[in-house]
């Protein structure tokens, strides 16, 4: 199994919850209202005055073979919509119940 995290504008969470329902996943865990800023591009998201925008970020665990079609169809919304800021990563799951 796969852990993937995605991090995005919050503007765009029924996009991203789509997507992975489209692919055929139905489990994830989302953080709402957090902060950050990109490491090479995209402005700040840190829910205040300066910078009101704020992210979200996703953990869907996933099977090995689903984990290549949902990063594709990351990339492509990530192509699609550079204001988005989305970062996915995938990591290994050693163990679930």
């Amino acid at each position: 199994m796969k852990a993937i995290f995605i991090a995005y504008n919050q503007a765009y969470n029924q996009e991203i919850v789509e997507l992975l329902e489209d692919c055929g996943q139905r489990g994830y865990t989302v953080w709402e209202e957090i902060g950050g800023r990109g490491s090479e591009t995209g402005e700040p998201h840190l829910g205040n005055h300066a910078w009101p925008t704020q992210n979200h970020a996703l953990l869907s665990v996933v099977e090995d073979g689903l984990a290549g079609k949902v990063m594709q169809r990351l990339r492509e919304t990530d192509r699609n919509n550079p204001k988005l800021g989305l970062r996915a990563y995938v990591l290994p799951v050693e163990d679930a119940l």
